[in-house]
């Protein structure tokens, strides 16, 4: 495969990471500044499992395939809202008190995963295709990380200046992506 094809297929993957981390970036914005701590930790683990599935997808090859087709679409969609509903619930909240933080515990794993579920189908098919995939895994977990941190920046610079209904739109955005993918696997759009 051919860089220029990793590549695309890299960006195309971490189009749901970079807007998940922007919904993210637009509810932490609403307890101000953002640490450098939690930069690290959504970068680093929705690179890493979007490194980590397409490798799980390739040593699967087609026998995981079968199983998990019929609903990682549900899965995602699911995970995604169950997320969005727990930060648009939290947008009621008072300002004294202090919002939960996507970036750690079973947040960031639900997060992480729903995320990279599609990666998973990328591997899957490079299995297929007898590709190698540490070199494409790779790039796909670099260009995931950089993007969630680009998406994770924005939102921070987005909440800033629009408090008062972050964290419904952070909700919806969560909620509409896991729709997305949902759409996306049942009519092939």
């Amino acid at each position: 495969m051919h860089i220029a094809e990793t590549l695309l297929i890299a960006v195309a993957l971490a189009m749901d990471a970079f807007t998940v981390a922007m919904a993210v970036g637009l509810h932490l914005s609403r307890n101000g500044r953002i640490s450098g701590r939690q930069y690290f930790r959504l970068g680093f683990h929705f690179g890493f499992f979007q490194f980590l599935m397409p490798i799980i997808g390739w040593l699967a090859g087609s026998t995981i395939q079968v199983y998990i087709e019929a609903f990682d679409h549900w899965l995602a969609m699911g995970l995604l809202t169950y997320i969005g509903i727990r930060l648009i619930r939290e947008g009621g909240q008072t300002e004294k008190y202090k919002l939960t933080d996507p970036t750690k515990g079973s947040s960031l794993v639900v997060l992480s995963v729903a995320t990279s579920i599609d990666a998973l189908a990328v591997g899957l098919s490079l299995a297929f295709l007898g590709t190698g995939i540490i070199y494409p895994a790779l790039i796909i977990g670099v260009v995931a990380a950089l993007l969630t941190l680009a998406g994770l920046q924005l939102g921070n610079r987005l909440g800033k200046h629009w408090r008062s209904r972050i964290a419904l739109l952070g909700g919806l955005i969560l909620i509409g992506i896991g729709l997305k993918i949902l759409l996306e696997h049942l009519f092939g759009a």
